[in-house]
């Protein structure tokens, strides 16, 4: 385990700047020397993100979204549909060896996201990962086209709701994750710009304001440090953007995260 990890926060930025930033980071590391990154941010102005593998047209009502003006971005992992507006956003980069040992892949997850556990646990939340509270029969796992209507065996629930998503990409040697803090519940804002607009798929989902957390977005950002630093046992060093990675994000957002190729068919990986 590393005992310093680099801590990037960013200012609100619009969704091609975020997943570009976050790809840049993913790009630039090195599992062999660079340290491990935890970086906050969030998202000015709405948005929605696609899952890696989906079909923009398929899932979304594009022209809702044109009318409306709230963009469309592709991020490099998988999942369901997510719309991000009121919400702390969180994305690490590290290599396997730089956490504490995990016997697989779904493993890591678990422990990866063990911090946000700590952190509602912190504000006052009862939550719990849906594997250890579900009813028993309960099916986990099946793909949803909106990130909120699943149910992964560890998204974290609070009060039996689900509260954020979170997804990891592989690479060889190195483990990306990001994941959602909602502080408004805006599900239902979001399922509005889906082409399967069944209220039961944002039915379940939950937000701190829900719970009565109206802490503003910097002391839950200090919050989210504490309980990263406390569960891994590390320091976090405040840091900026190398010129690598401020580059490789330049042209990640200009080659990628601007354009309709990539954002609706995902095309130029």
């Amino acid at each position: 385990m590393r005992d310093t990890w680099r801590l990037i926060v960013t200012s609100p930025l619009s969704g091609a700047e975020n997943m570009a930033i976050d790809e840049a980071l993913l790009r630039s590391f090195d599992p062999a020397d660079s340290s491990p990154v935890l970086r906050l941010y969030s998202w000015d102005p709405p948005t929605l993100s696609l899952g890696r593998f989906q079909k923009a047209a398929e899932v979304l009502d594009l022209e809702r979204c044109r009318a409306d003006g709230v963009t469309v971005v592709r991020r490099v992992t998988g999942g369901g549909v997510i719309y991000h507006a009121d919400e702390l956003t969180y994305s690490l980069v590290c290599a396997p060896g730089q956490i504490p040992p995990a016997a697989s892949i779904k493993d890591s997850f678990r422990l990866l996201t063990g911090f946000l556990l700590a952190f509602y646990r912190t504000l006052g939340l009862d939550v719990a990962y849906a594997t250890d509270v579900v009813p028993e029969g309960t099916r986990l796992g099946e793909r949803t086209a909106f990130c909120f209507a699943g149910r992964e065996s560890f998204d974290i629930l609070a009060n039996g709701r689900k509260i954020g998503g979170n997804a990891q990409r592989r690479l060889k040697g190195v483990i990306f994750q990001h994941g959602s803090i909602p502080l408004i519940n805006c599900a239902t804002t979001g399922l509005a710009y889906m082409r399967d607009q069944d209220p039961v798929h944002a039915e379940g989902t939950a937000s701190l304001d829900e719970f009565g957390v109206s802490m503003d977005r910097d002391g839950l950002f200090q919050e989210l440090i504490a309980a990263f630093s406390g569960y891994f046992g590390v320091t976090l060093g405040n840091d900026t953007l190398s010129g690598r990675e401020r580059e490789d994000m330049i042209q990640l957002c200009s080659n990628r995260y601007l354009t309709d190729r990539w954002n609706l068919e995902g095309v130029g990986e």
